[in-house]
């Protein structure tokens, strides 16, 4: 006997608007909606065994199936928030059937209702900035003390003006990074922080000094992009406009 789908839940949003459907979910199905009152649930139909306790902790340590699932995911929750303030939820959240999706929404109304609420009119933009160190290698030789007559001497002189000097390009990355902050969210409704990426993940020489996500009205986004184009001490990688995702997750669906 095959097992009846499950429901695998994408987004809360408002109950109105068109439904989505011209991307496939995450398992080839084609999303819809479950409403109840004012909301409604994207959701889309999928098999059992495919999407079961078991085959999903199977399919999260395969790293290409886990983008295949990240992709599709993401690709249903930017439709469905092209048109209606939408609240992703976490990745591979599934019920047994739309009934409990339902009680969900009835249950949670109040929380959704002022999570749509505040990401309305608004998009994410994130922003990642770079730095260069501000003296090179050789420069660094040049500057030390001379290994000359006193190698011990010399030896902690050349430590003692690698830690000063590393201090004082750290400190000038803080800066950097503070000022773009402080100046981004002078344009935007919310900002986040994230951990800075180390050269191994970010791709690049340069050091990242700031990795951030802004959530910004639809009506400000030129000046939010301005005051990035127009940053001076720093590269800047701006990415964007997102669906809110940062700004929108429901905690504990």
């Amino acid at each position: 006997m095959t097992p009846n789908p499950l429901t695998y839940l994408y987004a809360v949003r408002t109950a109105t608007g068109p439904v989505p459907g011209s991307v496939p979910g995450v398992d080839g199905e084609r999303p819809r909606l479950v409403v109840e009152g004012d909301l409604a649930a994207v959701v889309g139909s999928v098999g059992a065994s495919r999407f079961d306790e078991e085959a999903l902790a199977r399919d999260l340590e395969d790293l290409g199936r886990l983008e295949s699932l990240a992709r599709a995911h993401h690709a249903v929750v930017a439709e469905a928030a092209r048109t209606q303030p939408t609240a992703p939820v976490r990745l591979a959240t599934l019920y047994r059937d739309d009934e409990a999706v339902r009680r969900l929404l009835a249950d949670r109304a109040e929380e959704f209702t002022a999570i749509l609420e505040r990401i309305e009119g608004r998009w994410e933009w994130g922003v990642k900035a770079y730095v260069k160190p501000t003296t090179r290698p050789e420069e660094r030789e040049a500057g030390s003390p001379s290994a000359s007559d006193r190698p011990g001497t010399s030896y902690l002189l050349r430590r003692r003006a690698d830690r000063d000097r590393g201090e004082r390009e750290r400190e000038r990355a803080r800066t950097v990074a503070d000022d773009l902050h402080r100046t981004l969210r002078t344009h935007a409704a919310a900002g986040r922080l994230f951990p800075l990426q180390d050269a191994r993940l970010s791709g690049r020489a340069d050091e990242m000094v700031l990795n951030a996500t802004y959530l910004v009205d639809a009506g400000k986004e030129d000046g939010f992009r301005s005051t990035v184009d127009s940053v001076d001490g720093a590269t800047v990688e701006l990415t964007g406009p997102w669906p809110p995702f940062s700004f929108a997750s429901l905690e504990g669906t």
